[in-house]
């Protein structure tokens, strides 16, 4: 059976042992939207190419530790991606300026990066608490850019269902932050 036709977790088996071939087609399936988190999460397409670099060594290296019955191929890989992006802020501060510009900056004050943050938080939170089968699905949406459609063929489900779920997963998200974000 060829890598094109097996499913992640089969990959994660094939790579733990050592198969190139298993590698790569993992890599050619999820190395474009690692790299979209990262420059998304870093702003620097170097260092986000580093990070995507580093978040599929550690695959390789660790692609033995994944274990189906806690999960989803696809969700184990972007915990290794984001432990990685993790790692590469703790690693690398974004370059600083050497001579400041002589005007002030339109970069917005500590009172809104607080405000920033703090919602930001509260999203996060507001997403851990969705069930398990919308979660994955606002996840690939907002987080991998993927369209419904790329969404139901990636998870092997109909169009509908990833819709009437993402619709209510929605919902949950609205009713859990209503009030909380104004």
């Amino acid at each position: 059976m060829s890598a094109e036709s097996r499913t992640d977790a089969e990959l994660l088996e094939l790579i733990a042992g050592g198969d190139r071939n298993a590698f790569e087609e993992l890599h050619r399936r999820y190395a474009r939207s690692v790299l979209g988190i990262a420059l998304r999460r870093l702003g620097d397409r170097g260092r986000a190419e580093d990070v995507t670099q580093d978040t599929f060594a550690s695959v390789w290296r660790s692609a033995n530790r994944y274990d189906p019955e806690r999960g989803q191929a696809a969700s184990w890989l972007y915990t290794v991606a984001r432990n990685a992006i993790v790692d590469g802020l703790r690693r690398r501060p974004p370059p600083t300026v050497a001579n400041p510009p002589d005007v002030a900056a339109g970069d917005p004050g500590p009172a809104e990066e607080a405000e920033t943050e703090w919602v930001s938080w509260r999203v996060h939170r507001a997403v851990e608490s969705l069930p398990d089968h919308e979660r994955s699905l606002v996840e690939l949406a907002y987080w991998s850019g993927l369209s419904q459609s790329e969404i139901a063929e990636y998870v092997g489900l109909p169009l509908g269902t990833v819709k009437t779920r993402t619709r209510a997963a929605l919902r949950r998200l609205a009713d859990e932050l209503e009030g909380e974000l104004r």
